[in-house]
């Protein structure tokens, strides 16, 4: 049994650390489990999820939970481990402490009550002492699913250099056109010289796709190129389709490491604080938005509309707007609206024309859907992700606001409207993601070598982190319209929050009573679990 990692007893799952001779605190730990599991607090077994994931759950004192990510020795035993080269590379010769800490974790939330349990905590993610491949026998390949996204170039770019420059890792392949690129195209040489360059321009060098997810014949594309670390870049649905992957991997006890990178211009991903590329999408929309406000503040009543991404989750338009201080109504798909009637946007729309002499509407894709009476019958069309096929709500409010001001208020107004999208999707992105993807990819680096897999990363609370692919895939991120961050939104654009009394009374009652959680922006991650933990 190798000196820095206790080879996992069958039928069990080991929690002492992975990768380092010190004895943990696992003696004082007790291991326990989702799902249909005995609920007393405490099973010897790991047990099945609903959906056949074996969770890695240990709990400790005052209410500690670490929700722990798979490892390769898990169901590969007597593993050989080797020495980080890390240690040997010049560049980090000046840094204090090399590996990180293996008791090091992550809190899922840090504003606590001083009673409270200390509550659901992550895997710090980093290098670790004790590496799981040889860097010459490693075959790494990357792929890029689903929608473009700021930064994709970035991640790609330094998920290469940082095998190569970092652990010597020399192959590395780009997986050509998404998921289907595994079986049904050739893959493309990454070198450090090809993907120079990269991080300057928009897109993904690689391709992209949606659907395409063959799990049985990606896993066998993995098992004949002889490929052991997979590196999946994507949002929530590809998220779910690297958990099949990973799944199918452990049931043929491969030694493949599957790492995820999520993806999402959207930041409609759980527990991670964002994804990247969505500062740059903000940024990107505040062109759309001054340019909507020129346009109106030019003519005599002019409206500016502005429709920008969020399928399911306003943050973009939200962030935007608060960033922009031009907006004088912004709609989200979490806030309901409606048009007519005291209290109505049309209502709002012509007191502040009269007010203003313009008027600035942002208004995400997904917002107002249900209003579509007429297009009812392509909510439930799909795109190859699985996604609703949206109907175009920019169009249909701005031709609904001219009809109204044309036919019912006599009013002559003038205008404009601004759809965005596929340049935002499209630009590189900006400095503060630049950083951002730079970790993200080092730090999924960091984890495949040590062999822990089955994981996505990204930070919590400003730490990055391994968090099971599980717990990324079981909901989306929305924006709470009960929040103080939507307070701030309508205290700056003095809209109506098109809300009753007793719809503000009902969405309260939908929400996690406050335990632990005293932090003010939208925190509700992940109910669910909480609850499951609370039983424990």
């Amino acid at each position: 049994m190798d000196s820095v990692h206790a080879r996992p007893i069958p039928s069990l799952i080991n929690f002492r650390s992975l990768d380092s001779s010190r004895s943990s605190s696992s003696s004082k730990n007790r291991f326990v489990s989702f799902g249909s599991g005995p609920r007393n607090g405490y099973s010897p077994d790991v047990m099945e999820a609903s959906n056949g994931y074996k969770r890695k759950i240990v709990t400790g004192s005052a209410g500690y939970v670490l929700e722990d990510v798979p490892h390769l020795s898990d169901y590969i035993p007597d593993l050989p481990t080797y020495p980080n080269p890390l240690q040997d590379n010049p560049a980090y010769s000046v840094v204090k402490q090399y590996f990180v800490n293996v008791d090091d974790t992550v809190a899922q939330q840090i504003v606590v009550h001083k009673d409270s349990p200390r509550g659901i905590h992550f895997r710090r993610a980093g290098p670790r002492q004790r590496v799981y491949f040889e860097p010459d026998d490693v075959l790494a390949c990357i792929v890029t699913c689903g929608g473009l996204c700021p930064g994709l170039n970035t991640v790609i770019r330094e998920i290469v250099c940082g095998l190569y420059h970092m652990y010597g890792v020399k192959k590395v392949l780009g997986i050509d056109g998404g998921y289907r690129g595994f079986y049904a195209r050739n893959t493309i040489t990454l070198t450090p010289k090809v993907v120079n360059d990269i991080h300057k321009r928009g897109g993904t060098i690689i391709g992209t796709s949606r659907g395409g997810h063959d799990t049985s014949k990606i896993v066998d594309s993995i098992q004949d190129r002889g490929i052991n670390q997979v590196y999946i870049i994507g949002g929530d649905g590809t998220q779910r389709g690297a958990s099949v992957i990973f799944e199918e991997i452990r049931r043929r006890g491969l030694k493949v490491a599957v790492a995820g990178i999520p993806k999402t211009i959207d930041n409609d991903i759980p527990v991670i604080d964002r994804s990247f590329g969505f500062d740059t999408a903000v940024e990107e929309a505040q062109r759309a938005i001054n340019a909507a406000h020129v346009e109106a503040g030019s003519v005599e009543n002019g409206i500016g509309v502005v429709k920008l991404m969020g399928r399911y989750s306003g943050f973009i338009a939200m962030y935007a707007t608060l960033a922009s201080r031009d907006v004088d109504c912004c709609l989200i798909p979490e806030s309901p609206f409606y048009l007519d009637g005291p209290g109505g946007l049309f209502e709002y729309i012509e007191k502040r024309l009269r007010e203003n002499g313009h008027f600035v509407l942002v208004i995400a894709e997904g917002a107002g859907q249900d209003l579509l009476a007429e297009s009812i019958h392509s909510m439930d069309k799909q795109d190859a992700s699985g996604n609703k096929l949206l109907q175009d709500v920019g169009l249909w409010i701005s031709q609904k606001i001219k009809d109204h001001f044309s036919s019912q208020s006599k009013m002559t107004t003038n205008l404009k409207y601004i759809d965005p999208t596929y340049m935002i999707r499209a630009v590189p992105s900006n400095a503060s993601d630049n950083v951002y993807c730079t970790l993200l990819a080092q730090s999924a680096v960091h984890g495949a070598m040590a062999g822990y897999t089955g994981f996505t990363v990204g930070p919590v609370n400003g730490r990055h982190s391994y968090i099971p692919f599980y717990r990324v895939i079981e909901r989306q991120n929305n924006v709470v319209i009960t929040d103080r961050m939507w307070a701030r939104l309508l205290s700056s654009t003095n809209q109506p929050s098109f809300l009753s009394a007793k719809d503000v009374v009902e969405d309260k009652r939908e929400e996690e009573p406050p335990t632990q959680n005293l932090d003010e922006e939208e925190d509700s991650d992940d109910t669910a679990v909480k609850k499951e933990v609370s039983h424990m």
